[in-house]
């Protein structure tokens, strides 16, 4: 498996004061646009957030905030090397932040660089010398370099502060396994696990050393499962299983791995070849041709496709196409002899006698040549042999681990797993909100279903979200596209954040130069929403509701930004740090303000779901959202009765149950809320299962 390095961001979030319409044609407020692209961060919205950012560094370049927070954007799409220069901006003009200090570090990491992440670890060790990611990182890169040693005072200095510290025995793990010293990782991938068992790649070392060590197949068929039910969506643990069930003759169960490996990355390579594999050896010989055409149209060049294929495509009579398939291993191969022999007899089989000859006279001539009657010339082998030696440079350079000449040598029976050697990641900060396999991270509800025009099917169940309302305005085509609801914030491109912005102004435009309509006010504060902006969002829901009483959409748009607008302060609150808010002189007493302001947003959310219920008594929807709101305010017997009539309403609401289940198990009530947690799992909702392993425990 490629190095793709999973980042987890703790990022200093502000509510915003969001621009009006009126300011964006004059001089911008760096801060106002600084916090807006905050607050999108938040949301991941992290193309958007660019943008703002990038305004704000247009206007005050020697500000270092703008240059840090967007190395953070950049990093989460990816872009380590913008990253890596964004967050030398951001020291460059102030080099006390020790965040861009591990920005940096993450980056260089991620780029190979280890040397470099190293020496920003050891800046922003200076700094903050207790920083537990900044410490578990620097060991890594360690590792990386192998300087063994410093990478041991550096765990050990991590268990020092943390001896709890789960990642940190993993990590000495992979430091054993580069040493070659696969007991004591075993070793300290239990005591990894006994301290939590919610890390997959724990599972995932100890299923490696089981395989390789110990050819123990059915310990590691188990680690893969507990792999797989902490990340059901990551094809290569389906690969991986794969393999093992084949080596434990579980033909049936390594086929089905492949295929479910497949439905989930349709365009894996690895899963194509090695289910290409596993169907040739069992005699299905066309769809393992399939599969490998499905390889080779990817990369031409992997040399043992092509060869398996024209093997297959002899067996099956394809005689033309095994010429040709031939005809491409001799032009890299002109000395393979038994190729020739095989290409030959293809040739025969089409009536082709002269050619079939002349290739048997080829092969009988380097037979002479080389003085043997049998072929001992094997380019399978020379391809294997190439890639070991490409493995173990890569291994030189910290991008992966050598696999073993007899998983990559077997052409036809041996089946190849993904390498996922990648159990060790850097983080910057802490990990993000919403992944649930991870440690020490509350499990959080379904968020509330919001107004949208980008529709997020469940792709498990297929089901869309609809109330009569949305299709009445949408018959009505007087919106700049189709509405819908969603549950969770979509991810905006370029083109459609720019398309917002342009409604906005195409909005105001309308409204200062004819009679106002609510219907106009409504779609630009759809606008403004989508686009971070709740406040103004708000101000346009007020509008559209005073000239229109009765329009039920204006009220549910209202309710929206009021979510918006506590979800912006709680991610302020979370992420400033407690050293900033005790340095503060007046903490305490905006600690104090921020509180009533949040219980006052909630309040006025329940008041517009309320009015929704009152204009549409069976909306479903507004019954979940305000359940939602209940348990925000810690009324946890008010949600469980909305969940419930949102049920009794639309019974194969997942949300509902799933949400409805956290809250019976945060009351004590285990027996109904891992019913509920099982159902909402059989709907369609994935983090349910990982609810269940953790309360089983």
């Amino acid at each position: 498996m490629n190095l793709i390095v999973n980042t987890y961001y703790r990022l200093a979030l502000l509510l915003a004061m969001l621009l009006a319409a009126s300011g964006v044609h004059a001089q911008i407020n760096t801060d106002q646009v600084v916090n807006i692209g905050r607050n999108a961060m938040y949301f991941e919205d992290y193309i958007l957030a660019i943008q703002y950012f990038n305004q704000a560094i247009k206007a005050k370049p020697f500000l270092a905030e703008p240059y840090f927070y967007r190395s953070v954007a950049k990093i989460s799409l990816e872009d380590y090397s913008g990253a890596e220069q964004d967050a030398g901006m951001a020291i460059e003009r102030n080099p006390f932040i020790v965040d861009a200090y591990q920005v940096r570090g993450v980056s260089r990491q991620n780029l190979g660089d280890y040397k470099g992440a190293v020496e920003d670890y050891d800046a922003g060790l200076k700094l903050m010398p207790e920083d537990k990611n900044l410490l578990f990182n620097r060991a890594v890169c360690e590792t990386a370099l192998k300087n063994y040693d410093e990478a041991q005072v550096t765990f050990d200095r991590l268990l020092q502060l943390d001896h709890r510290n789960d990642r940190a025995y993993i990590g000495l793990a992979q430091m054993n396994l580069a040493k070659a010293d696969t007991a004591t990782a075993f070793e300290n991938l239990n005591r990894g696990i006994a301290l939590s068992k919610n890390n997959a790649s724990a599972y995932v070392m100890r299923a490696e050393i089981a395989t390789r060590a110990h050819r123990d197949f059915e310990s590691a068929v188990a680690d893969m499962d507990s792999a797989i039910m902490l990340e059901p969506r990551y094809a290569g643990y389906f690969i991986n299983r794969a393999y093992m069930k084949y080596n434990l003759d579980d033909y049936f169960g390594a086929m089905s791995d492949y295929d479910y490996a497949i439905s989930l990355d349709p365009s894996s390579q690895e899963a194509h070849f090695n289910r290409g594999l596993l169907r040739a050896e069992v005699g299905d010989n066309n769809k393992a041709i399939s599969d490998f055409d499905f390889v080779l149209k990817s990369n031409p060049s992997n040399f043992m496709a092509l060869y398996n294929r024209a093997l297959l495509h002899m067996r099956t009579r394809q005689f033309r196409e095994a010429v040709n398939d031939f005809t491409a291993i001799l032009k890299k191969y002109p000395n393979f002899e038994a190729g020739y022999m095989a290409r030959g007899e293809a040739k025969r089989r089409m009536g082709d006698y002269k050619g079939g000859d002349a290739d048997y006279e080829k092969a009988m001539a380097i037979f002479r040549r080389n003085k043997t009657h049998v072929s001992t010339f094997n380019p399978a082998e020379i391809e294997a042999t190439a890639a070991i030696k490409k493995a173990e440079q890569r291994a030189l350079n910290g991008n992966d681990e050598p696999e073993t000449a007899e998983e990559i040598m077997n052409r036809f029976n041996t089946l190849l797993t993904v390498n996922d050697n990648d159990a060790v990641k850097p983080e910057y900060a802490n990990r993000q909100r919403g992944h649930v396999q991870n440690d020490n991270i509350e499990v959080e509800p379904m968020p509330m279903f919001t107004l949208s025009y980008y529709a997020r099917d469940n792709k498990l169940n297929g089901k869309t979200h609809y109330i009569r309302e949305i299709g009445d305005i949408n018959d009505s085509r007087l919106l700049s596209g189709t509405l819908t609801l969603v549950n969770g914030e979509p991810q905006l491109d370029e083109d459609e954040i720019q398309r917002h912005f342009s409604n906005i102004e195409y909005y105001n435009s309308l409204l200062s130069s004819a009679k106002p309509r609510s219907i106009d006010y409504f779609a630009r504060g759809l606008d403004y929403l989508l686009v971070k902006n709740p406040d103004a969002a708000i101000a346009d829901a007020d509008a559209a509701i005073e000239l229109s009483p009765q329009f039920t959409l204006a009220y549910v748009l209202r309710a929206d930004a009021h979510y918006m607008q506590y979800r912006m302060a709680q991610a302020r609150d979370e992420g400033m740090s407690s050293q900033l808010l005790a340095a503060a002189p007046d903490a305490r007493a905006q600690a104090m303000l921020r509180q009533r302001q949040d219980v006052t947003t909630i309040d006025l959310l329940i008041r517009d779901l309320e009015q929704v219920l009152k204009l549409s008594p069976k909306n479903v929807y507004a019954l979940f959202n305000k359940g939602n709101a209940h348990m925000l305010q810690g009324d946890f017997t008010s949600a469980i009765s909305c969940y419930t009539a949102a049920i009794e309403l639309k019974p194969d609401l997942a949300e509902a149950y799933y949400n409805r289940g956290l809250m019976y198990l945060r009351m004590g009530n285990k027996t109904l809320g891992v019913s509920d947690l099982s159902k909402a799992g059989e709907l369609g909702v994935l983090p349910s299962y990982n609810v269940l392993k953790r309360m089983s425990r």
